[in-house]
């Protein structure tokens, strides 16, 4: 089930968060950036996607910017991980990005992100970049959307 979430879901969206980035703390040398987080405007602005069943086990925090709508966070709780919801909450953000009329999807990851990579890459994306930004290196996605008539 994929769903907008609400403020009653703040709760469970962070524990997401925490169980999904914690992993990459000792890689990255710090907390990675969704954690710090302040998801409460993202759901008041419509911005927070919820998938699976309560308690949701994955996330998508994401908004039009331009041409293309920006997937500012991905999340899938490790205990859901390998089920497909990752590519769910993809697939969800493409109908999203068409229904605000943008052409593409934009992203950004910790460069030593790498199963994150490999979804990216496999669902078409391009990186365009790579930078340090915020302390991080990230690498830069976009993928353009076929047009539809």
């Amino acid at each position: 089930m994929i769903r907008r979430a609400t403020l009653q879901d703040l709760e469970n969206a962070k524990a997401v968060l925490e169980a999904a980035f914690s992993p990459f703390i000792a890689q990255i040398g710090r907390r990675p950036a969704p954690m710090e987080r302040d998801l409460a405007p993202a759901i008041a602005a419509g911005q927070l996607t919820l998938a699976g069943t309560a308690p949701a086990m994955g996330l998508l925090f994401c908004y039009a910017q331009g041409d293309a709508l920006e997937i500012d966070i991905l999340a899938v709780h490790p205990a859901a991980q390998g089920q497909g919801l990752g590519r769910r909450l993809m697939a969800e953000a493409e109908r999203i990005a068409r229904d605000q009329g943008v052409g593409a999807i934009t992203l950004y990851t910790n460069a030593l992100m790498t199963g994150a990579q490999r979804l990216y890459d496999g669902l078409g994306f391009t990186v365009t970049a790579r930078a340090r930004q915020d302390g991080f290196d990230r690498l830069f996605y976009r993928k353009d959307l076929p047009q539809t008539f």
